[in-house]
């Protein structure tokens, strides 16, 4: 008894990439492939090639803009100091509602407090605190050289984090923009060959219905 044939298997993602890449350029000798077709494979080929330095260019530019802004998070650390301020004055959020919630469900709050910098001169000002924090208890705060409350410098972890970001946002923008490219050249190969087919069909169909050889008679 004769065995039964096999169904051929699927090639491997690197022949049907070879063969792809040998369509596009027009390498491998195919009598069915057409024109279009050799385009649709250039296409894929363009896209995949974009895609690559896409992501070269995000990866590039992340790392330069954590070199950029890793200097001066550096140097606003030297520049800054961190002092303890002690708390004076806590705000009364429930004496008008009565409700321990009137004042939101932040974990910080801002509190009038005091503090000495540079050594010797007293400063007194709004900060923020821990919501549990009571009058006498001790904030940690940062100051400019001249004593004034600022914001606290960032650090290395905090901007790898918002470079990774922005980079990963620029290679999603990026890919977007390849695939609408692609999605718009891939539908207008497809109106062109619509319309060579409708071309072709209208001058062979009255051949192959028989149509055109009644007209003849007639």
């Amino acid at each position: 008894m004769r065995s039964t044939p096999r169904p051929a298997r699927p090639a491997s993602l690197p022949r049907r990439t070879g063969r792809q890449l040998r369509r596009a350029f027009g390498a491998r000798h195919e009598p069915l492939a057409r024109p279009l077709d050799r385009a649709r494979a250039r296409a894929w080929l363009l896209v995949i090639v974009g895609g690559l330095v896409a992501v070269a260019v995000s990866v590039l530019g992340a790392l330069l803009l954590y070199r950029s802004t890793a200097p001066q998070a550096t140097v606003e650390r030297v520049r800054l100091h961190r002092v303890d301020a002690v708390v004076a004055v806590l705000p009364d959020h429930g004496a008008a509602t009565g409700s321990r919630f009137a004042g939101g469900y932040s974990s910080r709050i801002e509190v009038e407090a005091a503090w000495n910098y540079p050594e010797g001169t007293a400063h007194t000002g709004t900060v923020e605190a821990p919501r549990a924090a009571v009058a006498g208890s001790v904030v940690p705060i940062w100051v400019d050289p001249a004593g004034n409350p600022t914001t606290p410098p960032a650090n290395r972890a905090s901007l790898a984090v918002s470079a990774a970001c922005t980079g990963a946002g620029a290679l999603l923008a990026l890919l977007a923009l390849l695939t609408l490219a692609l999605r718009l050249r891939l539908n207008a190969l497809d109106r062109r060959a619509e319309t060579a087919w409708t071309t072709s069909w209208a001058r062979l169909e009255p051949l192959w219905s028989g149509r055109a050889g009644h007209r003849r008679e007639d």
